[in-house]
This record gives C-alpha cells, structure tokens and sequence, in this order.
C-alpha cells in the first residue's frame, strides 16, 4: 500500500498534507526519510527531552517612564540574544483575538483543495505569494513534512486571493508584527551600546523586508524517521513566531536540541543571520528546527524581518575596532544573501559562513 502512494505522489507539485490524510498510508516514502539519511552522519538527533524556560521579555516595560525599569529589561533583552537567540515576547499589545484570527486563516488557506493552493505557486524563490512543500523541492534530496505559504507583506503588501478575509486580517498583523520587532530592535540597538535608531537607520527598516511564512506539519505516520524542518538559522534581523499549541519547536542551545513551547498571547522571538552580522558576532543567530509527531498537525505562523532588499549589510562600525575587534563579516546585499539562502538546501549556518572572514 505505502510504495503505491510514493509511486503516485507528487511531491514537487503536491503537497504533505494530501499524503498524511492518504488513507493507505502505514510508511513514509523513502524521499521523506531524513533520519536514515544525512542525520545520521551530523549527530544532530541527541535532544533533552525536558521543556526548557526561555527568558521571557515584558515588552511593555520599554515604554516605562521609570528608566531604571527600562534599562533593566534592554539589558534581559541583550542579554537573551547573546546566551539563548531566542525569548519569548509577552505584553506585546497585539490583540489575541488578531493572533488567533491570523492561525485560522493559515489554516484555512491549508485546507483548500491543492489546485487552489497551487494557484499560488510561484517559481521564484522570492515570488511574492508562493506556496510549496519541504523548503526548495527542486533541489532538496530529502523532503520535509512541511507544507508552507511565503508571502511578501512589505515594503509591498501581497496576499493570496483566498480565502475570504486573508488580505485584510494579514495586512493587520503584518503591520503590528513589524511595529513590534522594530521597537525590539531598538532595544536590541541599546543593548550594543549604540544610539536607540542606530540600527533602524542603518538597516532602513522603513522599507524593511517583511516575509509572511505560515508552515503546516500534518501527523507523520513515522515521526522518528521525518523532519519538519532541518536544522537552520533564519536570514535577516528578527522572527517573530506564534503558533498552535502543538509543540514541535526545538532549538541548539550549548551543543543540546532542546523543546521549546510559547504560552498563548505571546510571541517566540529568534535572532537572525543579519543581526549577527551587523552585531558583528557579539548577538549570533541560532539553530533551530521543527520535529514532527503522529497524533496533530502543527501550524505555525513565522514574520521575519530583515533590512531594506538592497542594503548592504556589514558590521556596524562602532563595534569594529581594526586591533581588538576586526569586523568577522564581509558585507553583502541583503537581497543577494536571501536568494542564495533560498534557492540552495538548508545545512545549518553554512550560507553565513560564506561571509565569515
């Protein structure tokens, strides 16, 4: 029954979620086998089976008129980048009821019938709506239990045409989103010891990047065998993550893959390549991926942010010093580093260490 339906599915134009609810299926097709593959060569499958705390940031302290206040949660706040890359956002002002109206959306978008969803399937790697499987079908060797839609929201704002209210519920979120991260990011530009709009100006952050990545992992009948997304950090400067309360998040902290779970009304924050570049290493962007189990589906909800397509991002001069402190990075096109990154297969930080001097 299992070799007829790897026989018969596409995987480079389907989708995961048709395969999972194929009613004969008792094993993955050997393309999605991923732990008798390449993992078992990188040693990447030890994990701490405990959840772990991650800091958690109060985001409506930055607003404080006590400056001790204030200061103290810049300082947790460079804090959680420089030992974890990850913290979890809470007090953030954007509604609940918008989080949860933009997860149904994803989901409903999920449950169209696939030549709906195909409508969005654009080729290129930075098409403006483009809905696929795994990360890049076209040249993955092993597919991931992931179906996903990428939509760019800003400086342009894309949406899919369905389903009804898509457009108008993501261009809310969106926007708050993006209000969220760049106040982070001016704490973040704080806790460097720079001026609190150092990095917004040098990034452009009025025509930041801003990318719409709703992941879908349907139940995996061999959950030990697949993966939902393969260890990687994210390009540009920060991701904000929401999710269903299904677990599935881990991420490499001090050499150990630990799961990590949000609280509902909170955001999962993460450090991106570019941060670590224009930080030049001091703030490093983390390894995390996404497993996958046998019982739920897993839907999540990833905003990043990165600086304006054409920036050239390089360490920001005030942290360079030519004798104590050279800068780590060549600069590179933010555009250039996101098409690379996009159109190769995820291995870790290996696009980063491209630029590493």
């Amino acid at each position: 029954m299992a070799s007829s339906v790897e026989t018969f599915f596409r995987p480079n134009i389907g989708c995961v979620k048709d395969l999972a609810e194929s009613s004969d299926l008792i094993s993955i097709p050997s393309k999605y086998s991923y732990f008798n593959t390449q993992n078992q060569e990188d040693g990447m499958d030890e994990v701490v089976a405990e959840l772990v705390q991650i800091p958690t940031i109060d985001f409506s302290i930055l607003n404080s008129t006590f400056p001790d206040q204030r200061s103290k949660v810049i300082q947790d706040i460079g804090k959680a980048c420089q030992d974890w890359g990850f913290f979890m956002v809470i007090n953030h002002g954007v509604p609940e009821s918008l989080m949860e109206r933009m997860l149904a959306m994803c989901r409903d978008f999920f449950d169209q019938t696939e030549e709906e969803k195909l409508e969005c399937a654009g080729k290129h790697v930075l098409a403006p709506i483009r809905f696929g499987t795994s990360f890049n079908s076209s040249v993955d060797k092993v597919f991931f239990w992931r179906d996903f839609l990428k939509v760019l929201v800003h400086p342009q704002f894309h949406s899919p045409s369905s389903p009804a209210g898509f457009s108008e519920i993501s261009m809310e979120y969106c926007e708050k989103t993006r209000q969220v991260a760049r106040e982070l990011l001016k704490a973040i530009s704080e806790s460097l010891g720079l001026e609190e709009n150092c990095i917004d100006k040098t990034m452009e952050l009025e025509s930041c990047f801003q990318i719409l990545i709703s992941n879908l992992y349907p139940p995996c009948p061999q959950p030990d065998l697949a993966m939902g997304m393969p260890p990687h950090s994210d390009h540009g400067l920060l991701t904000l993550l929401i999710q269903n309360q299904n677990g599935g998040l881990q991420l490499n902290h001090n050499g150990k893959w630990v799961n990590v779970h949000a609280s509902p009304n909170t955001f999962l924050v993460n450090t991106g390549d570019h941060l670590e570049i224009l930080s030049n290493g001091k703030y490093k962007s983390v390894l995390h991926r996404a497993v996958v189990n046998n019982k739920v589906t897993r839907i999540s909800l990833a905003v990043t942010h990165g600086p304006c397509l054409d920036k050239v991002v390089a360490p920001v001069a005030e942290l360079v010093d030519s004798e104590n402190n050279p800068a780590l990075y060549h600069g590179m096109k933010y555009k250039e580093y996101l098409e690379f990154q996009q159109s190769n297969q995820l291995n870790g930080k290996s696009h980063l260490d491209r630029i590493r001097i």
